[in-house]
């Protein structure tokens, strides 16, 4: 009787629009789970393959990650060969014919913002070279309205059902996000200028927005952690062109950093790069609040 009830329940249910199959969204990084939940709100379910606190260039591709793929209706990742060590061997053994590159449920970021730093040549000998550009474009948020716009048309695509609220969402999602950027933009004047050295090449696109001058790079080459001598002429180089701050990322080791803030005499700043980074950044906005909030903070 409890099992006949119960199928009666379940039926109504069904027959009053109750129950529906959320999109099952995969996202390579933390941004763009953050996106996607804007965008898609209470009609989507989104599984982050990493953290903030893990490199997105190193990613073991395990078993339940390559669960969590064959389940996928899409998959948002960056793109630009940031996830090439892993997210090929995912696509492969899920066996999702859904989300392989080329088809309506696989989709890269980077295809729809103009990226920064492509190599002249490519040589794998000169460390992690993307060959497209630099993919680290999360750090400014007009790539995150850009990659919002193509990304709702996306989902609408993929899940016509509910095309018209990924339409609503990402247009309250646009004005408060340029609200947002008015703000941030607003507070920022300061730092136009203000020279910098970073730990790894992950922030061209927070410096292309800010006006932040980049005087130096801890690694040697890109993925290459620094030696002590490396880091010495780093700061014997500082003579010249003096820098205010050196930044990093929430993920990475703050040795080289802190080396360097300690004989330099500068702040050390460790940046959240993506929701998660730290407590404040528990989403877009707060993600960019964070990090505007502590360039300033290190500029007095």
């Amino acid at each position: 009787m409890n099992k006949l009830k119960f199928s009666f329940a379940v039926l109504s249910l069904l027959a009053t629009g109750a129950v529906h199959a959320a999109l099952n969204v995969f996202a390579c990084e933390p941004e763009w789970a953050a996106l996607v939940k804007e965008l898609g709100g209470d009609e989507v379910k989104v599984y982050a393959a990493t953290t903030a606190l893990q490199d997105p260039h190193h990613i073991q591709a395990r078993p339940s990650l390559i669960a969590k793929m064959r389940q996928a209706d899409l998959v948002v990742c960056t793109g630009a060969e940031l996830e090439i060590g892993w997210l090929p061997v995912l696509l492969s053994e899920s066996g999702n014919a859904r989300v392989q590159p080329g088809q309506s449920g696989y989709f890269e970021a980077v295809h729809y913002v103009p990226l920064l730093e492509k190599p002249a040549r490519l040589d794998r000998a000169e460390g992690d070279v993307h060959a497209s550009g630099n993919p680290h474009i999360q750090t400014d948020p007009h790539n995150i309205a850009k990659v919002a716009t193509a990304l709702a048309k996306v989902m609408a695509q993929i899940d016509s059902e509910h095309a018209a609220t990924y339409d609503k969402h990402e247009q309250s999602f646009q004005l408060r996000w340029g609200q947002a950027m008015k703000v941030w933009e607003a507070k920022v004047a300061d730092l136009k200028g203000v020279p910098v050295v970073v730990q790894h090449d992950a922030f061209p696109y927070l410096e292309n927005w800010l006006g932040l001058k980049r005087v130096a790079v801890l690694e040697p080459k890109p993925g290459v952690d620094p030696s002590v001598s490396y880091l010495a002429a780093v700061l014997d180089g500082l003579k010249a062109s003096p820098a205010k701050m050196v930044l990093r990322a929430a993920y990475q080791s703050d040795r080289p950093s802190r080396w360097l803030s300690e004989r330099a005499s500068i702040p050390a700043v460790e940046l959240p790069f993506t929701v998660g980074g730290n407590t404040k950044a528990n989403d877009l906005y707060g993600l960019f609040d964070d990090t505007v909030d502590r360039l300033l903070g290190a500029l007095k």
